[in-house]
């Protein structure tokens, strides 16, 4: 074989070069320099609806609001009125006091009943510089022995003025049932000197503030006395008084 002979060379197959995986993602686009721009993804666009508009209020509950309202109102007017009276009069319960209590007749009837009469004189006084009180019709006082009424009487009707003293007498009268037992107890105590007796007020009035008559109220009032003796025209000693009223409208 000589020089001049060729050569036989293999053939080498040269591999195109492999897709390269684009480093910009799908959809977006580049800048002049080659640098991705990030894109927005598309906004969804939701409807906004306006509000509801308010509900107007039934004309039941602008009427219970108005009353409500108008209560308040009137309540706080009444109590401003009543603090305003109160610090212009300043006013005082009457006191009362018993000064002396005397058996006109004590004695058991034919039909077992048990008679009483007693005459009792009473102080009253209104302490009030601006307040006059009328003592009005019905007015009771009444003496009991425990749970049973031995005589009542009637309150005179009168008007007594600003501090003013007043002095009553009261004839009281009545008849009590199963008169033979009470005799016996009230007699059994008068051996040892101290018989409790309690003495009740029930008296309508009606006070006067300066020239204005008020409504009328009622004095409630209760005195627990203790006597040394029941016996018919004496006069008897009154040991011990507490006496106790309060108002009521």
């Amino acid at each position: 074989m000589t020089d001049h002979q060729q050569r036989i060379h293999p053939v080498v197959e040269v591999e195109a070069p492999a897709p390269t995986t684009p480093l910009v993602p799908h959809g977006s686009a580049t800048s002049e320099k080659g640098s991705p721009i990030q894109q927005r993804p598309p906004q969804r666009t939701i409807p906004v609806r306006p509000p509801p508009p308010p509900r107007k209020r039934s004309c039941c509950c602008k009427c219970i609001c108005w009353t409500v309202s108008l209560i308040v109102v009137l309540l706080i007017i009444l109590g401003a009125t009543i603090g305003i009276l109160y610090l212009v009069f300043r006013p005082q319960l009457p006191k009362y006091s018993i000064d002396s209590l005397r058996i006109s007749d004590l004695r058991l009837n034919f039909d077992m009943t048990l008679y009483a009469k007693f005459d009792v004189k009473i102080t009253a006084n209104n302490p009030n510089k601006k307040i006059g009180i009328y003592y009005e019709k019905g007015g009771r006082l009444s003496v009991w022995y425990t749970n049973s009424k031995l005589c009542e009487g009637s309150l005179p009707k009168f008007y007594q003025g600003h501090q003013n003293i007043t002095k009553l007498e009261v004839v009281l009268t009545g008849q009590t049932q199963s008169g033979s037992t009470l005799m016996s107890a009230l007699q059994e105590q008068q051996q040892t000197g101290q018989i409790p007796l309690d003495l009740k007020v029930h008296a309508p009035v009606a006070v006067k503030l300066g020239k204005l008559k008020m409504r009328k109220v009622k004095i409630l009032g209760e005195c627990k006395l203790v006597v040394d003796s029941l016996s018919a025209n004496n006069i008897i000693s009154i040991k011990a008084s507490n006496c106790k009223f309060r108002l009521k409208l």
